[in-house]
């Protein structure tokens, strides 16, 4: 297979094909992620998301209604637990537009995003300001995006964005990382024709038990589950799955979708879905 790294939306990608890809390949995906970091990121002062998050108005995107109407479920079976406009709760914790990483106090995400946001197929609207975050459930749209863009490229192919990734093709072993101990793996998978998406406390981590992964309602990080992983047929909704099993709601969100899945308590103990093939080393509960 021939590997193809690059650095995009502050994570490594590595990208695998049966042959090397190429300049005309390259350009389209270095173009479909600019494309989306464009209207989604609100770590960029010319982003859709943060002119919205200023004056209010309209993200024009095709993927607006997709990502929104996952995130309706989310919310929905996580009891609001997961919720768009977390962007200012993570920005009081310091996870903010210039990586201050300087907490101040927690702060509740808006409970009446549906309301504040209105969206279709291909845009969303805010008549007020507000500031999006798709960090739940982005990379994993971003992820089938880059795949799409190279689904006439013969053979097999792998796109991985900092470990959330999708497999064409034969199928690849993987290993689900332990979030205490980069240099081990609490079990193994074997991953074809679909897509792994992980999540973790120590990524994405700064402070005293500061982590991304935040209770909408409450602005607080989570503390029970360490990590989790989703298998799909596509990355976003298992890059979805992945954030909600940190709340109740979520194994249920899992099981509505077919998506299966392992989870990590904090001291230890493992969990998985009754489907679901990955093999565990550690202990099950």
């Amino acid at each position: 297979m021939a590997i193809w790294r690059f650095d995009a939306i502050g994570t490594l990608w590595e990208i695998e094909t049966s042959h090397e890809l190429g300049a005309e390949d390259r350009d389209s995906v270095g173009a479909e992620i600019e494309r989306f970091d464009r209207e989604w990121s609100r770590f960029r002062e010319d982003s859709s998301v943060t002119r919205v998050g200023r004056d209010g108005g309209t993200i024009s995107s095709p993927d607006a209604g997709v990502m929104l109407d996952a995130y309706r479920d989310l919310s929905t079976a996580t009891a609001g637990a997961v919720n768009p406009l977390v962007a200012e709760s993570l920005d009081a914790l310091g996870y903010d537009a210039s990586y201050s990483l300087v907490a101040g106090s927690p702060i509740a995400a808006p409970g009446d995003w549906a309301e504040r946001v209105r969206w279709s197929a291909g845009e969303a609207t805010a008549s007020a300001p507000v500031l999006l975050d798709v960090g739940a459930l982005g990379k994993g749209r971003l992820v089938d995006l880059v795949a799409e863009v190279l689904a006439d490229v013969p053979g097999d192919l792998v796109v991985d964005a900092g470990g959330d990734m999708r497999v064409r093709g034969d199928a690849v072993r993987v290993g689900l990382e332990h979030p205490y101990d980069a240099t081990k793996a609490i079990g193994v998978i074997e991953l074809q024709n679909a897509a792994l998406c992980a999540s973790a406390v120590n990524r994405r981590a700064w402070g005293d038990g500061l982590h991304h992964v935040l209770d909408a309602r409450t602005g607080v990080p989570v503390r029970t589950w360490a990590a989790t992983w989703a298998i799909a047929p596509d990355a976003m909704r298992a890059d979805a799955v992945a954030t909600a099993l940190f709340f109740e709601g979520g194994p249920e969100l899992a099981a509505s979708w077919g998506v299966e899945w392992v989870r990590m308590t904090t001291d230890g103990r493992a969990e998985r879905s009754p489907g679901c093939p990955a093999q565990l080393f550690t202990t099950r509960r």
